[in-house]
């Protein structure tokens, strides 16, 4: 009787939702793999690209996987570690986006069944992290390295790392050609790890309307002013960027120099009224003249400074007025002014200047110099060159193409080429793409989970099975039958000679071929990297079994967010978008 008076005791404020036990473990892989559905149709050479259009209006096409997960408007908490680990790889070594998510994916729908036949949680994240040891140790021992190699046969193998990597995207077409570049131009910062000393800028086809006459005297039609191909892409080995906005006079200055002096300021050559609320009291309007005077000579003595310096070309972060301009080119001097800072600091790193917050005591140390300096039309923009550049520790791309989304999807696939050469000259290893080490990885842990006993047996050999995921999504994704080509690969693979271990999916033929000889190679570091993120994101998703949700986080957004968590499965991931898979109903 005094049991049933003792007063209930309120934990939690009222309104709290709580879902707990393993329902909730349940509901997180379904929400999981339901992100996971969205990004796999997008793996490999044959991968579909997603059009994401977004509540302002834009539209993006891509099937770069971190990019896709960053512009899904996702909701669920559980789901969000997938948006996480796929930036997480994306920074760190630039591919293998879409790779890190589905393994992830895949680990957890391998542990469901276990899950729900009551297995514990901790006895499935101790397995898998025995795996995912066990798998690294395994891609190292089986990694071929570059190292020692001549600069020329150096340059081979890295193309053929980034022609990998850009055979999986839009412009899959002509990564021999962007292959080549990406190695050239990150050769060319040698040992600098600021990636923005690669510049990627972009030229875009003039659209424009032209009347064209039909018989029923209708105004119709649409030509294109050429804005070029993708072939007219090119490298500058030094920097290169769109000209500034210019003020009467720009016309009149020279347009190339041979071996400049590059002075870099960061001060504003503009004839301005006083900024500050000064106030000046004259006691004859005579001296008014010498006022109006002294701002003149302000300017002036700014101006001769340049000059005086020796400098033929003169930039500033800030602006440089139509005085300025018409005074620089009235003494064959090129000015240009209001340069983003980004490209600022790359012609001080390409010509070894310094830029300048004074125009005073401007001395020789502080100038760069290049080759050649030039403004050249591309297409419909003019561009600014600075070439032959003496520390080269930089290098642009101009892109050329005919439509906005094509061009913003190949500048994000030559990031991901140019991260991926950039891994392979840092880490000079590299495994069999294609599927290859996946498989390989995957027969290696099969056997070795018949050499323990107990539960782990069966956990190890879960892992083992989601690793064959990557090739039965590639063959998936090129229309092949995967159950027949996976059969094939594990036949090869378990060949006692250990000669089968390069092989992987052969897209061209829909058959199994030798990635090696093929030259579909990947860095290790990306697999490895893959590997343990999706790893520790499973096990991350595996170890939670309560989700709380305050009820002052209250909003549109945490009503789908509780709605989500509490137990809906795979139509809970995303805010509503549609009627597609995966997607709120």
């Amino acid at each position: 009787m005094a049991a049933m008076l003792q007063p209930q005791i309120i934990l939690l404020k009222e309104g709290t939702d709580t879902s707990q036990g393993k329902a909730q473990l349940v509901s997180n892989i379904n929400a999981c793999t339901a992100v996971a559905d969205v990004v796999r149709s997008t793996l490999g050479p044959r991968g579909m690209d997603k059009l994401i259009h977004d509540d302002k209006g834009s539209v993006t096409i891509s099937n770069d996987g971190a990019t896709i997960m960053k512009l899904l408007d996702i909701v669920h908490p559980a789901a969000k570690i997938l948006v996480d680990i796929a930036k997480s790889q994306d920074s760190e070594v630039g591919d293998g986006t879409t790779t890190v998510v589905l393994l992830a994916a895949e680990f957890l729908k391998e542990a469901k069944p276990f899950i729900e036949d009551g297995v514990h949680s901790q006895n499935l994240i101790r397995s898998y992290r025995t795996a995912c040891t066990l798998a690294i140790e395994k891609i190292k021992e089986l990694a071929v390295s570059i190292e020692g190699k001549s600069l020329e046969e150096k340059k081979s193998l890295l193309a053929k790392c980034a022609s990998t990597t850009l055979s999986s995207k839009l412009i899959g077409g002509e990564k021999e050609f962007f292959a080549s570049m990406v190695v050239d131009a990150v050769i060319a910062i040698g040992n600098d790890d600021r990636l923005n000393m690669i510049g990627i800028k972009k030229v875009c086809a003039l659209i424009v309307f032209a009347p064209l006459c039909c018989r029923y005297g209708v105004v119709l039609g649409l030509c294109f002013v050429p804005g070029g191909n993708m072939r007219d892409s090119f490298l500058v080995n030094g920097v290169a960027f769109k000209k500034t906005f210019s003020y009467a006079g720009f016309e009149q200055q020279p347009k190339k120099f041979l071996n400049p002096k590059i002075l870099l300021l960061n001060v504003e050559l503009e004839l301005k009224s006083e900024k500050e609320n000064a106030e000046i009291r004259l006691s004859d309007p005579s001296q008014y003249q010498s006022i109006v005077d002294a701002e003149w000579n302000i300017i002036y003595d700014k101006l001769d400074k340049c000059v005086n310096s020796g400098a033929k070309v003169v930039l500033s972060r800030l602006a440089i007025g139509d005085l300025a301009t018409q005074y620089f080119a009235d003494r064959d001097i090129f000015c240009a002014g209001r340069v983003a800072e980004e490209d600022l600091k790359r012609v001080a790193a390409a010509t070894g200047g310094t830029v300048q917050t004074s125009v005073n005591n401007i001395i020789d140390e502080v100038l760069g110099t290049c080759d050649v300096f030039e403004e050249k039309q591309v297409g419909n923009e003019r561009f600014n060159i600075f070439s032959g550049c003496p520390s080269g520790q930089t290098a642009t791309i101009v892109l050329r193409g005919g439509a906005d989304q094509f061009i913003e999807e190949a500048e994000r696939s030559l990031h991901d080429a140019i991260m991926i050469v950039r891994r392979a000259l840092k880490n000079s290893t590299v495994v069999a793409g294609g599927g290859a080490i996946d498989m390989e990885i995957s027969r290696y842990l099969r056997q070795h989970a018949r050499t323990i006993a107990g539960k782990s047996q069966l956990f190890i050999n879960s892992y083992a099975k989601a690793l064959e995921v990557i090739p039965r999504q590639l063959c998936d994704n090129a229309g092949f039958d995967a159950t027949d080509v996976l059969n094939k690969l594990r036949q090869k693979h378990a060949l006692p000679s250990g000669e089968g271990a390069p092989y992987g999916v052969d897209i061209s033929t829909g058959g199994i071929a030798n990635s090696f000889t093929n030259f579909v190679w990947e860095p290790a570091i990306v697999k490895i990297n893959a590997i343990n993120a999706a790893t520790e994101a499973a096990c991350l998703i595996l170890s939670v079994d309560e989700t709380v949700k305050n009820p002052k986080s209250e909003s549109a957004q945490g009503d789908a967010a509780a709605s989500a968590m509490g137990g809906r499965g795979r139509g809970g991931a995303f805010r509503g978008r549609g009627r597609g898979r995966g997607m709120r109903r």
